[in-house]
Protein backbone atom coordinates (compact mmCIF):
# COMPACT_ATOMS: atom_id res chain seq x y z
CA UNK A 1 0.00 0.00 0.00
CA UNK A 2 1.08 3.59 -0.29
CA UNK A 3 1.18 5.90 2.62
CA UNK A 4 1.73 9.67 2.91
CA UNK A 5 3.03 10.63 6.19
CA UNK A 6 2.72 15.02 6.83
CA UNK A 7 4.17 16.08 9.80
CA UNK A 8 5.57 19.34 11.18
CA UNK A 9 8.80 17.41 12.17
CA UNK A 10 11.17 14.45 10.65
CA UNK A 11 14.76 14.40 11.49
CA UNK A 12 17.11 15.04 10.27
CA UNK A 13 15.33 17.85 8.46
CA UNK A 14 13.50 19.30 11.36
CA UNK A 15 13.49 17.71 14.86
CA UNK A 16 12.81 19.37 18.74
CA UNK A 17 11.70 16.02 20.11
CA UNK A 18 10.34 12.36 19.58
CA UNK A 19 8.36 13.42 16.69
CA UNK A 20 11.02 14.13 14.83
CA UNK A 21 12.91 11.05 15.38
CA UNK A 22 9.43 8.79 15.41
CA UNK A 23 8.49 10.44 11.38
CA UNK A 24 12.14 9.99 10.41
CA UNK A 25 12.73 6.68 11.29
CA UNK A 26 9.20 4.62 10.86
CA UNK A 27 8.96 5.05 7.19
CA UNK A 28 11.80 3.57 5.93
CA UNK A 29 11.15 0.46 8.08
CA UNK A 30 7.77 0.22 6.22
CA UNK A 31 9.23 0.61 3.09
CA UNK A 32 11.60 -2.82 4.31
CA UNK A 33 8.01 -4.42 4.60
CA UNK A 34 7.39 -3.55 1.02
CA UNK A 35 5.09 -0.35 0.82
CA UNK A 36 5.58 2.41 -0.53
CA UNK A 37 5.85 5.64 1.50
CA UNK A 38 5.77 9.79 0.96
CA UNK A 39 6.81 12.24 3.58
CA UNK A 40 5.42 15.83 3.63
CA UNK A 41 7.23 18.11 5.54
CA UNK A 42 7.30 22.17 5.73
CA UNK A 43 10.13 23.94 4.17
CA UNK A 44 11.22 25.38 7.37
CA UNK A 45 14.32 27.28 6.93
CA UNK A 46 16.70 25.18 8.54
CA UNK A 47 15.14 22.27 5.97
CA UNK A 48 17.29 24.40 2.86
CA UNK A 49 20.53 23.22 4.26
CA UNK A 50 19.52 19.90 3.36
CA UNK A 51 18.72 21.07 -0.45
CA UNK A 52 20.52 21.60 -3.22
CA UNK A 53 20.38 25.40 -3.77
CA UNK A 54 18.54 25.23 -7.15
CA UNK A 55 15.72 23.52 -5.58
CA UNK A 56 13.78 20.84 -8.30
CA UNK A 57 10.16 21.98 -7.74
CA UNK A 58 7.30 18.82 -8.37
CA UNK A 59 4.53 21.21 -8.27
CA UNK A 60 5.29 24.91 -9.42
CA UNK A 61 2.45 26.53 -7.60
CA UNK A 62 -0.65 25.50 -5.83
CA UNK A 63 -3.49 27.93 -5.21
CA UNK A 64 -4.64 28.05 -1.19
CA UNK A 65 -7.40 29.63 -0.50
CA UNK A 66 -8.28 32.17 2.83
CA UNK A 67 -11.79 34.62 2.93
CA UNK A 68 -10.18 37.74 1.57
CA UNK A 69 -6.61 35.78 -0.11
CA UNK A 70 -4.81 33.30 -2.01
CA UNK A 71 -1.23 32.08 -1.24
CA UNK A 72 0.49 29.70 -3.20
CA UNK A 73 2.67 27.12 -2.26
CA UNK A 74 5.47 25.12 -3.87
CA UNK A 75 5.96 21.46 -3.42
CA UNK A 76 10.00 20.93 -3.56
CA UNK A 77 10.96 17.39 -4.50
CA UNK A 78 13.16 16.32 -1.39
CA UNK A 79 14.08 13.24 -3.81
CA UNK A 80 14.30 9.51 -2.23
CA UNK A 81 16.15 8.38 0.98
CA UNK A 82 16.21 5.04 2.31
CA UNK A 83 13.11 3.97 0.12
CA UNK A 84 11.03 7.24 1.11
CA UNK A 85 9.98 9.72 -1.22
CA UNK A 86 10.28 13.30 0.69
CA UNK A 87 8.50 16.28 -0.73
CA UNK A 88 8.47 20.06 1.35
CA UNK A 89 6.09 22.71 0.84
CA UNK A 90 7.55 25.50 0.07
CA UNK A 91 5.42 28.91 1.10
CA UNK A 92 8.08 31.31 2.39
CA UNK A 93 6.29 33.81 4.36
CA UNK A 94 5.18 31.16 6.47
CA UNK A 95 8.03 28.92 6.71
CA UNK A 96 11.06 30.80 5.63
CA UNK A 97 11.85 31.70 9.60
CA UNK A 98 13.84 31.25 12.76
CA UNK A 99 12.11 28.47 14.03
CA UNK A 100 9.10 25.91 13.71
CA UNK A 101 6.64 26.72 16.09
CA UNK A 102 7.76 29.88 17.53
CA UNK A 103 10.94 32.29 17.06
CA UNK A 104 14.23 30.46 17.87
CA UNK A 105 14.97 33.40 21.01
CA UNK A 106 11.82 31.23 23.21
CA UNK A 107 9.63 34.09 23.09
CA UNK A 108 6.58 31.79 22.40
CA UNK A 109 4.73 30.89 19.62
CA UNK A 110 4.32 32.46 16.30
CA UNK A 111 0.82 34.47 16.18
CA UNK A 112 -0.35 33.07 12.87
CA UNK A 113 0.27 28.97 13.30
CA UNK A 114 -3.16 28.14 12.86
CA UNK A 115 -2.95 29.52 9.17
CA UNK A 116 0.70 28.23 8.94
CA UNK A 117 -0.29 24.53 9.73
CA UNK A 118 -3.90 24.64 7.86
CA UNK A 119 -2.22 25.53 4.59
CA UNK A 120 0.21 22.69 5.14
CA UNK A 121 -2.66 20.49 5.67
CA UNK A 122 -4.68 21.73 2.46
CA UNK A 123 -1.25 21.39 0.48
CA UNK A 124 -0.86 18.48 1.23
CA UNK A 125 -3.87 17.15 -0.27
CA UNK A 126 -3.95 18.96 -3.17
CA UNK A 127 -0.30 18.06 -3.97
CA UNK A 128 -1.31 13.93 -3.52
CA UNK A 129 -3.95 14.51 -6.13
CA UNK A 130 -1.10 15.46 -8.77
CA UNK A 131 1.55 13.23 -6.77
CA UNK A 132 -0.38 10.58 -6.13
CA UNK A 133 -3.28 9.95 -3.83
CA UNK A 134 -2.25 7.14 -0.71
CA UNK A 135 -4.71 4.58 0.43
CA UNK A 136 -3.71 6.09 3.92
CA UNK A 137 -3.01 9.74 5.45
CA UNK A 138 -0.86 9.14 8.68
CA UNK A 139 -0.55 12.43 10.21
CA UNK A 140 0.94 13.52 13.98
CA UNK A 141 0.05 15.87 16.47
CA UNK A 142 -1.97 18.78 16.50
CA UNK A 143 -0.44 20.71 13.58
CA UNK A 144 -1.60 17.89 11.00
CA UNK A 145 -4.73 16.90 12.70
CA UNK A 146 -6.75 19.20 10.43
CA UNK A 147 -5.82 16.94 7.10
CA UNK A 148 -8.45 14.26 8.45
CA UNK A 149 -10.76 17.26 9.49
CA UNK A 150 -10.72 18.82 5.56
CA UNK A 151 -10.41 15.61 4.11
CA UNK A 152 -14.07 14.41 5.82
CA UNK A 153 -15.49 18.08 5.18
CA UNK A 154 -14.32 20.66 2.58
CA UNK A 155 -13.10 17.45 0.56
CA UNK A 156 -15.71 15.27 0.84
CA UNK A 157 -16.96 15.32 -2.59
CA UNK A 158 -13.71 14.87 -3.81
CA UNK A 159 -13.60 11.64 -5.95
CA UNK A 160 -9.90 11.74 -6.32
CA UNK A 161 -9.23 12.12 -1.95
CA UNK A 162 -12.74 10.17 -0.94
CA UNK A 163 -11.18 7.06 -0.98
CA UNK A 164 -8.30 7.37 1.35
CA UNK A 165 -7.82 6.38 5.17
CA UNK A 166 -6.67 8.84 7.79
CA UNK A 167 -4.55 7.61 10.93
CA UNK A 168 -3.98 10.29 13.86
CA UNK A 169 -1.04 9.77 16.17
CA UNK A 170 -0.71 11.61 19.47
CA UNK A 171 2.95 12.10 20.42
CA UNK A 172 1.35 14.35 23.65
CA UNK A 173 -1.90 14.93 24.11
CA UNK A 174 -0.96 17.92 26.44
CA UNK A 175 -0.18 19.89 23.65
CA UNK A 176 -3.24 20.53 21.50
CA UNK A 177 -3.41 23.66 19.16
CA UNK A 178 -5.70 26.04 20.71
CA UNK A 179 -7.09 28.80 18.53
CA UNK A 180 -9.87 31.51 18.52
CA UNK A 181 -13.48 30.38 17.35
CA UNK A 182 -12.42 33.08 13.91
CA UNK A 183 -10.30 30.57 13.26
CA UNK A 184 -13.39 28.53 11.55
CA UNK A 185 -13.99 30.77 8.82
CA UNK A 186 -10.08 31.87 8.58
CA UNK A 187 -9.61 28.37 7.60
CA UNK A 188 -13.38 27.82 5.55
CA UNK A 189 -14.62 25.17 7.66
CA UNK A 190 -18.14 25.59 7.85
CA UNK A 191 -19.20 26.71 11.15
CA UNK A 192 -21.70 24.01 12.06
CA UNK A 193 -18.47 22.18 12.69
CA UNK A 194 -17.73 24.21 15.92
CA UNK A 195 -19.91 22.32 18.43
CA UNK A 196 -18.49 20.38 21.78
CA UNK A 197 -18.99 17.38 19.59
CA UNK A 198 -16.55 18.32 17.01
CA UNK A 199 -13.59 20.67 17.00
CA UNK A 200 -14.70 23.36 19.76
CA UNK A 201 -13.63 23.08 23.19
CA UNK A 202 -14.13 26.03 25.71
CA UNK A 203 -15.00 28.26 22.99
CA UNK A 204 -11.67 27.87 21.15
CA UNK A 205 -10.44 26.16 18.11
CA UNK A 206 -8.79 22.65 19.05
CA UNK A 207 -6.66 21.27 16.33
CA UNK A 208 -5.98 18.41 18.00
CA UNK A 209 -9.41 17.23 19.02
CA UNK A 210 -10.54 18.23 15.54
CA UNK A 211 -8.14 15.39 14.84
CA UNK A 212 -9.29 13.11 16.93
CA UNK A 213 -13.22 13.45 16.27
CA UNK A 214 -12.44 13.08 12.37
CA UNK A 215 -9.51 10.35 11.82
CA UNK A 216 -10.42 6.89 10.83
CA UNK A 217 -7.95 5.50 13.76
CA UNK A 218 -6.05 7.08 16.76
CA UNK A 219 -2.35 5.52 18.20
CA UNK A 220 -0.95 6.79 20.87
CA UNK A 221 3.54 6.10 21.27
CA UNK A 222 2.91 3.15 24.12
CA UNK A 223 0.08 1.12 25.65
CA UNK A 224 0.28 2.85 29.05
CA UNK A 225 -0.01 5.52 27.58
CA UNK A 226 -3.52 4.94 25.55
CA UNK A 227 -5.25 3.92 28.62
CA UNK A 228 -3.53 6.57 30.52
CA UNK A 229 -5.01 9.79 28.59
CA UNK A 230 -8.49 8.26 28.54
CA UNK A 231 -8.45 9.81 32.40
CA UNK A 232 -8.68 13.32 33.24
CA UNK A 233 -4.93 12.93 34.76
CA UNK A 234 -3.45 12.43 31.40
CA UNK A 235 -5.90 13.16 28.96
CA UNK A 236 -5.78 17.71 28.82
CA UNK A 237 -9.21 18.20 28.76
CA UNK A 238 -9.90 15.62 25.94
CA UNK A 239 -10.14 12.17 28.11
CA UNK A 240 -14.15 12.30 27.24
CA UNK A 241 -12.97 12.41 23.12
CA UNK A 242 -10.16 9.45 23.96
CA UNK A 243 -13.08 7.05 25.78
CA UNK A 244 -15.50 7.61 23.00
CA UNK A 245 -13.10 6.33 20.24
CA UNK A 246 -11.36 4.17 22.78
CA UNK A 247 -12.76 1.36 20.21
CA UNK A 248 -10.13 3.15 17.88
CA UNK A 249 -6.98 3.47 19.67
CA UNK A 250 -4.42 1.69 19.63
CA UNK A 251 -0.95 2.22 22.03
CA UNK A 252 2.26 1.17 19.76
CA UNK A 253 5.50 1.49 21.68
CA UNK A 254 7.71 3.86 19.28
CA UNK A 255 10.98 2.47 18.52
CA UNK A 256 15.06 3.64 18.78
CA UNK A 257 17.25 3.82 15.61
CA UNK A 258 20.13 1.74 17.05
CA UNK A 259 22.12 2.83 14.02
CA UNK A 260 22.49 6.11 15.53
CA UNK A 261 22.32 4.83 19.32
CA UNK A 262 24.53 1.71 19.83
CA UNK A 263 27.67 2.06 22.33
CA UNK A 264 29.91 -0.74 19.66
CA UNK A 265 29.60 1.77 16.65
CA UNK A 266 29.07 5.70 17.99
CA UNK A 267 31.30 7.79 17.01
CA UNK A 268 30.76 10.60 19.81
CA UNK A 269 32.33 8.03 22.26
CA UNK A 270 35.76 7.96 23.66
CA UNK A 271 35.68 4.27 23.52
CA UNK A 272 33.42 1.56 22.02
CA UNK A 273 32.01 -1.27 24.00
CA UNK A 274 28.93 -3.91 24.19
CA UNK A 275 27.33 -6.52 26.27
CA UNK A 276 30.15 -8.95 26.18
CA UNK A 277 32.97 -6.87 26.85
CA UNK A 278 32.32 -3.56 28.91
CA UNK A 279 35.71 -2.44 29.03
CA UNK A 280 35.12 0.52 26.74
CA UNK A 281 32.29 2.04 29.36
CA UNK A 282 34.59 2.77 32.08
CA UNK A 283 36.58 5.14 29.08
CA UNK A 284 33.48 6.57 28.40
CA UNK A 285 32.74 7.58 32.42
CA UNK A 286 36.10 8.88 32.49
CA UNK A 287 35.42 11.18 29.43
CA UNK A 288 32.17 12.25 30.95
CA UNK A 289 33.30 13.26 34.05
CA UNK A 290 36.20 15.24 32.00
CA UNK A 291 33.75 16.89 29.96
CA UNK A 292 31.44 18.29 32.81
CA UNK A 293 34.85 19.40 34.97
CA UNK A 294 34.19 17.08 38.17
CA UNK A 295 37.77 15.74 39.11
CA UNK A 296 38.38 13.20 41.40
CA UNK A 297 35.49 10.82 41.48
CA UNK A 298 35.56 7.60 43.10
CA UNK A 299 35.28 5.02 41.49
CA UNK A 300 32.57 4.00 44.85
CA UNK A 301 30.73 7.02 43.76
CA UNK A 302 27.98 6.35 40.74
CA UNK A 303 27.43 8.68 38.44
CA UNK A 304 23.82 9.89 38.03
CA UNK A 305 23.06 11.37 34.24
CA UNK A 306 19.91 13.76 33.23
CA UNK A 307 19.45 14.85 29.52
CA UNK A 308 16.23 16.61 29.30
CA UNK A 309 14.15 19.17 28.62
CA UNK A 310 14.11 21.74 31.73
CA UNK A 311 10.11 21.65 32.61
CA UNK A 312 7.80 20.46 35.36
CA UNK A 313 6.47 17.73 32.78
CA UNK A 314 9.67 15.95 33.62
CA UNK A 315 9.12 15.58 37.24
CA UNK A 316 12.37 17.78 37.74
CA UNK A 317 10.64 19.49 40.86
CA UNK A 318 11.28 16.37 42.53
CA UNK A 319 14.85 16.71 42.22
CA UNK A 320 14.85 20.14 43.41
CA UNK A 321 13.11 18.61 46.34
CA UNK A 322 15.70 15.97 47.31
CA UNK A 323 18.74 17.90 46.09
CA UNK A 324 20.63 18.35 49.52
CA UNK A 325 19.72 14.03 50.21
CA UNK A 326 20.60 13.13 46.80
CA UNK A 327 23.93 14.92 47.57
CA UNK A 328 24.86 12.96 50.86
CA UNK A 329 24.98 10.02 48.68
CA UNK A 330 28.05 8.72 47.21
CA UNK A 331 27.49 10.02 43.64
CA UNK A 332 27.96 12.80 41.09
CA UNK A 333 25.31 14.23 39.10
CA UNK A 334 25.63 14.96 35.63
CA UNK A 335 22.80 17.48 34.12
CA UNK A 336 22.40 18.96 30.30
CA UNK A 337 19.39 20.57 29.01
CA UNK A 338 17.55 24.05 29.43
CA UNK A 339 13.71 25.30 28.93
CA UNK A 340 12.21 27.07 32.02
CA UNK A 341 13.98 29.43 33.88
CA UNK A 342 13.21 28.23 37.24
CA UNK A 343 15.01 24.84 36.89
CA UNK A 344 17.46 26.42 34.78
CA UNK A 345 18.61 28.36 37.67
CA UNK A 346 18.17 25.22 40.13
CA UNK A 347 20.75 23.43 38.37
CA UNK A 348 23.46 26.32 38.19
CA UNK A 349 22.65 27.33 41.60
CA UNK A 350 22.81 23.65 42.83
CA UNK A 351 26.45 23.30 40.74
CA UNK A 352 27.62 26.27 42.10
CA UNK A 353 27.15 25.20 45.63
CA UNK A 354 28.25 21.54 45.08
CA UNK A 355 30.95 21.78 42.08
CA UNK A 356 32.55 18.53 43.02
CA UNK A 357 29.26 16.42 42.81
CA UNK A 358 26.99 18.56 40.53
CA UNK A 359 27.69 19.91 36.96
CA UNK A 360 25.58 21.51 34.30
CA UNK A 361 25.07 22.40 30.59
CA UNK A 362 22.30 24.68 29.87
CA UNK A 363 22.20 23.70 26.40
CA UNK A 364 21.16 20.57 24.29
CA UNK A 365 24.60 19.06 22.61
CA UNK A 366 23.70 15.58 20.81
CA UNK A 367 27.01 14.55 20.97
CA UNK A 368 27.11 15.27 24.75
CA UNK A 369 23.74 13.72 24.91
CA UNK A 370 25.33 10.50 23.82
CA UNK A 371 28.73 11.11 26.42
CA UNK A 372 25.80 11.17 29.04
CA UNK A 373 23.92 7.99 28.21
CA UNK A 374 27.29 5.99 27.38
CA UNK A 375 29.64 7.41 30.97
CA UNK A 376 26.81 7.47 33.33
CA UNK A 377 25.84 4.28 36.09
CA UNK A 378 22.44 5.84 36.09
CA UNK A 379 19.66 7.39 34.13
CA UNK A 380 17.50 9.76 35.67
CA UNK A 381 13.46 10.34 34.25
CA UNK A 382 11.43 10.81 37.10
CA UNK A 383 8.68 12.35 34.75
CA UNK A 384 5.33 13.32 35.96
CA UNK A 385 4.33 12.20 32.65
CA UNK A 386 6.09 10.68 29.56
CA UNK A 387 4.33 9.23 26.42
CA UNK A 388 6.97 7.41 25.17
CA UNK A 389 10.47 8.43 25.71
CA UNK A 390 13.68 7.25 24.59
CA UNK A 391 16.26 8.08 26.48
CA UNK A 392 15.47 5.10 29.01
CA UNK A 393 15.73 2.86 25.86
CA UNK A 394 18.90 4.77 24.85
CA UNK A 395 20.31 4.21 28.76
CA UNK A 396 19.59 0.06 28.68
CA UNK A 397 21.21 -0.28 25.52
CA UNK A 398 24.54 1.70 26.69
CA UNK A 399 24.63 -0.24 30.03
CA UNK A 400 23.11 3.07 32.21
CA UNK A 401 20.49 1.80 34.74
CA UNK A 402 17.48 4.25 34.35
CA UNK A 403 15.43 5.26 37.26
CA UNK A 404 11.99 6.29 36.01
CA UNK A 405 8.48 6.89 37.51
CA UNK A 406 6.08 4.26 36.09
CA UNK A 407 4.07 6.41 33.55
CA UNK A 408 3.42 5.78 29.77
CA UNK A 409 6.58 4.07 28.10
CA UNK A 410 8.48 4.18 30.64
CA UNK A 411 6.15 2.17 32.29
CA UNK A 412 6.27 -0.42 29.12
CA UNK A 413 9.91 -0.62 28.62
CA UNK A 414 11.63 -0.37 32.32
CA UNK A 415 10.99 -3.79 34.69
CA UNK A 416 12.14 -3.26 38.27
CA UNK A 417 15.37 -4.73 39.04
CA UNK A 418 15.05 -8.08 41.84
CA UNK A 419 18.04 -8.66 43.36
CA UNK A 420 16.31 -11.98 44.66
CA UNK A 421 15.59 -12.79 41.09
CA UNK A 422 18.44 -11.22 38.94
CA UNK A 423 15.65 -10.36 37.02
CA UNK A 424 15.04 -6.50 35.43
CA UNK A 425 16.00 -3.34 33.31
CA UNK A 426 15.87 -0.72 36.19
CA UNK A 427 14.42 1.37 39.10
CA UNK A 428 10.31 2.46 39.38
CA UNK A 429 8.48 4.58 41.09
CA UNK A 430 4.84 4.97 41.54
CA UNK A 431 4.32 7.69 43.38
CA UNK A 432 3.45 11.35 42.52
CA UNK A 433 5.69 12.62 45.60
CA UNK A 434 10.20 13.25 45.48
CA UNK A 435 10.37 10.91 47.82
CA UNK A 436 9.26 7.86 46.19
CA UNK A 437 11.93 8.91 43.67
CA UNK A 438 14.49 9.31 46.66
CA UNK A 439 13.76 5.92 47.17
CA UNK A 440 14.24 4.27 43.96
CA UNK A 441 17.53 6.30 43.18
CA UNK A 442 18.76 4.50 46.82
CA UNK A 443 17.72 1.33 45.53
CA UNK A 444 19.33 1.96 42.71
CA UNK A 445 22.93 3.22 44.45
CA UNK A 446 22.39 -0.19 46.60
CA UNK A 447 22.53 -2.09 43.47
CA UNK A 448 25.44 -0.68 41.77
CA UNK A 449 27.51 -1.48 44.88
CA UNK A 450 26.50 -5.22 43.98
CA UNK A 451 28.65 -5.31 41.27
CA UNK A 452 28.04 -8.99 39.88
CA UNK A 453 24.07 -8.15 40.50
CA UNK A 454 25.00 -4.52 38.73
CA UNK A 455 26.95 -6.66 35.70
CA UNK A 456 23.83 -8.97 34.83
CA UNK A 457 21.52 -5.51 35.26
CA UNK A 458 23.69 -3.68 32.97
CA UNK A 459 23.93 -7.12 30.46
CA UNK A 460 20.18 -7.64 30.79
CA UNK A 461 19.20 -4.04 29.43
CA UNK A 462 22.11 -4.12 26.73
CA UNK A 463 20.14 -7.30 25.42
CA UNK A 464 16.92 -5.84 24.96
CA UNK A 465 15.40 -4.67 21.25
CA UNK A 466 13.40 -2.06 20.79
CA UNK A 467 13.84 -1.72 17.16
CA UNK A 468 11.50 -0.40 15.21
CA UNK A 469 10.66 -3.49 13.16
CA UNK A 470 8.16 -4.53 15.29
CA UNK A 471 6.15 -1.27 16.10
CA UNK A 472 6.32 -1.13 11.60
CA UNK A 473 4.38 -3.79 12.05
CA UNK A 474 1.48 -2.70 14.05
CA UNK A 475 1.44 0.04 12.25
CA UNK A 476 0.68 -1.81 9.32
CA UNK A 477 -1.90 -3.99 11.13
CA UNK A 478 -3.76 -0.61 11.99
CA UNK A 479 -3.43 0.39 8.28
CA UNK A 480 -5.04 -2.49 7.29
CA UNK A 481 -7.42 -2.12 9.37
CA UNK A 482 -8.70 1.38 8.58
CA UNK A 483 -9.13 -0.30 4.68
CA UNK A 484 -10.87 -3.20 5.47
CA UNK A 485 -13.12 -0.47 7.19
CA UNK A 486 -13.24 1.74 4.75
CA UNK A 487 -14.22 -1.37 2.23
Amino acid sequence: MHIVFAASECAPFAETGGLGEVVGALPPELVKLGHAVTVFLPLYRSVRSFLPEEMSFAVRSITIPFPYYNRFAGIVDGGVRNGVRYYFVDCPELFDRDGIYGPNTGAGDFGDNSERFGLFCRAVLEATKQLGVPDIFHVHDWQTALLPVLLRSVYYFDPALRSAGTVLTVHNAGYQGWFPPNTVSQLLFPWDMFTDDKVEQNNNFNFLKAGLVYSDYLTAVSPTYAREIQTPEYGSGLETVFQRRSGDLRGILNGVDYTKWDPAHDSNLAAHYCADDLTGKVECRRDLLHAFGLTNVAESAAVIGIVSRFATQKGLDFVTQIADQMVERDLVVVAMGNGEPYYENFFRGWAERRPNQVAVQLKYNDAVAHKVEAGADIFLMPSRYEPCGLNQIYSMKYGTIPVVRATGGLEDTVEEWNAETGTGTGFKFYGYNAQDLMGAIDRALAAFHDKFGWRKLMHDGMAKDYAWEHPAREYVEVYEEVLRRRG
